[in-house]
This record gives C-alpha cells, sequence and structure tokens, in this order.
C-alpha cells in the first residue's frame, strides 16, 4: 500500500514536469507576442492575434537565417538577402497566395541569446515602432531559432490576412508583395 502511495505521489509530481511544460522557444516568443501586445495597448491600440500562416512564416524566415551571425547582420549580406530572397518558396511551403498577399511586414531582428528586453526594444524602440504602431495590422506570427527572432505583421483585409490559396511558381518575381523591412537590427536603443 505504501509503495502505491509513493507511485501515484511521484506521477503526480512527474506529469506537470513533462507533459504541462513547453520549450522554452515557445516562451520567448510568447513573451514577446505578450510585450508588443502591451505596447499596442499603451498606444489604445487592439492586441495582434495569432495568425496561422504568418506563425509559419515567421518559424521558417527564423530557420533559414540561422546560419548568418548577429555580427554580419549589421550589413545585409548576400546570405540573409538571399533568405528574404527565399520568401516565395517559404510562402508556398506555408499555404500562403503571394498573388494576392500584398499588405504585411517581415521584421526580423538578431539579438545574441535572445535577451527579452533586448528583443523587445528591438521591435519598440526602432524604425520597427511605425509598423507596430499601424492600426492597420492586426495578426502576428512570430519565429525562432538561436539568436534571431523574426515577427511577421498581418492585417484583416483579403490582401493582408496570409490567406492559404492556390500557388502558382512565377519565373519571375516583380515586386515581392510583402514589404520586406531590410533594416535587421540596431544595437543603439
Amino acid at each position: 500500500m505504501a509503495s502505491l502511495k509513493i507511485s501515484l505521489f511521484l506521477l503526480l509530481l512527474v506529469y506537470p514536469i513533462f507533459f504541462l511544460s513547453r520549450p522554452a522557444l515557445c516562451d520567448d516568443e510568447d513573451n514577446l507576442l505578450q510585450g508588443i501586445n502591451s505596447y499596442r495597448q499603451s498606444l489604445s491600440l487592439p492586441a495582434l492575434t495569432k495568425n496561422k500562416n504568418a506563425d509559419c512564416v515567421a518559424d521558417q524566415l527564423a530557420e533559414d537565417l540561422d546560419d548568418q551571425s548577429c555580427d554580419a547582420a549589421a550589413v545585409p549580406s548576400q546570405g540573409t538577402l538571399a533568405t528574404l530572397a527565399n520568401y516565395p518558396k517559404v510562402a508556398s511551403k506555408c499555404n500562403i497566395n503571394i498573388n494576392t498577399t500584398t499588405e504585411g511586414v517581415i521584421m526580423p531582428v538578431c539579438v545574441h541569446k535572445l535577451v527579452p528586453t533586448l528583443v523587445l526594444t528591438n521591435y519598440t524602440r526602432t524604425y520597427y515602432a511605425k509598423y507596430l504602431n499601424a492600426s492597420k495590422f492586426t495578426g502576428v506570427g512570430v519565429g525562432s531559432k538561436d539568436d534571431w527572432m523574426v515577427v511577421v505583421l498581418t492585417s484583416n483585409t483579403l490582401s493582408g490576412s496570409f490567406a492559404s490559396g492556390a500557388w502558382k511558381v512565377p519565373e519571375k518575381i516583380v515586386g515581392l508583395g510583402v514589404v520586406v523591412v531590410l533594416g535587421w537590427f540596431i544595437w543603439t536603443v
């Protein structure tokens, strides 16, 4: 009977650790989204809601940027520009029709060890803030990998919802359709 009580006690102790804990990476992303929404709320703007397709884009781009160092990111290199030029493939993978998606912003930042306050500051106290301050953006996707965090803003219009749709691979891309902000990050606050 005592061993049954000990087994039950251990099960109750282990269950929350293994089954209710979430990876730290998601916590970084969730904390950033909470910080961004608090920032927007202080400006009397509505909170951004998670957008599944924008999340997919953010995750894929963060993964692609992972091999770029923060030090090299201060000046966009061929590698980082090529990663963003890869957007059509990412959009296809995330079921986004770039022929009808013309509003949106992709905002990558690189912060060593993704220190939460520095990551948030890179969005709220730099030129990225003008996009966070815009009421037209209502949705968000957040992705991170190592030192990279990518935020993708969407609108609630047909051209900015990042809705799924049929995809045709264009031979030549005329205008990306999504505004890609290439400032990577600013070290000064």
